[in-house]
């Protein structure tokens, strides 16, 4: 009698296609399935824990962003012992850059979890990052250090990390573009102009110049975006003079 009682009271009935579809993509049973549901929560759903503080995925993304960054930090420590402090940041920034964060969060279609009262093609890009970041952190509060660490090198270090590929993978077009000017003295400017373009969504005309010169324009629905779109597109323009510049 006992025993049947139990199977009733399992996760697996009581939470049904959400315990299945995490048990799935972590590769072991979650114990506390609470947490879960909050990493998958949006502010946008109003709701309250017990405690009266707001259900939302956003305080487990920060603990889940600390712990992927030391797991990370830590493997690239042993893995790469003649790389100093800098190399060592630098290959990190690649490795959990929000580009990287989003492109894992989409190949385990974590959106589909995500309870929002807001339409799902409303949303950034960065929440697949974000909400990837809050499962980690989930992780670790239902089953510790452990099994994030388990977790965090089935899901991103094994599939994911060359750190031969990861030397030669630019992360920020702007950054490199800013670098050279300073090298060589050169003033450069990001410049904002009036983009008449018919898209209903506002965008942002950027073009920049280096010394007098305009090198490259670009647009995007951030001003933050079009700064880095126009960045590669002077890097790929300057390639052959960057890449001179790098090698001394």
């Amino acid at each position: 009698m006992a025993f049947i009682k139990h199977i009733f009271k399992s996760p697996s009935k009581d939470h049904g296609d959400f315990f299945i579809a995490i048990k799935s993509i972590l590769g072991f049973k979650p114990k506390d399935l609470s947490i879960y549901k909050e990493a998958f929560t949006h502010r946008s759903m109003n709701e309250k824990k017990d405690s009266g503080e707001v259900m939302s995925y956003e305080r487990l993304e920060f603990l889940g962003d600390a712990i992927l960054s030391t797991i990370i930090a830590a493997y690239l420590y042993k893995e790469v012992p003649g790389g100093n402090e800098g190399y060592l940041t630098k290959m990190r920034s690649k490795i959990v850059s929000r580009k990287h964060l989003n492109i894992l969060g989409e190949e385990l279609n974590l959106i589909h979890l995500v309870k929002s009262n807001l339409p799902k093609n409303n949303f950034s890009l960065n929440i697949h990052g974000n909400v990837f970041e809050a499962l980690i952190g989930a992780i670790y509060l239902d089953r510790g250090f452990k099994y994030c660490k388990t977790f965090i090198y089935k899901k991103v270090i094994e599939p994911h990390v060359d750190i031969n590929r990861l030397e030669g993978k630019i992360i920020s077009y702007k950054s490199l573009v800013i670098e050279w000017c300073q090298k060589h003295k050169k003033e450069f400017k990001y410049i904002t102009y009036d983009d008449n373009g018919k898209d209903h969504v506002k965008h942002f005309a950027v073009m920049l110049k280096i010394d007098s010169d305009v090198v490259s324009k670009a647009r995007a629905t951030s001003k933050k975006k079009a700064e880095e779109k126009a960045a590669k597109r002077a890097f790929y323009k300057l390639q052959a003079q960057i890449s001179k510049s790098s090698k001394h």
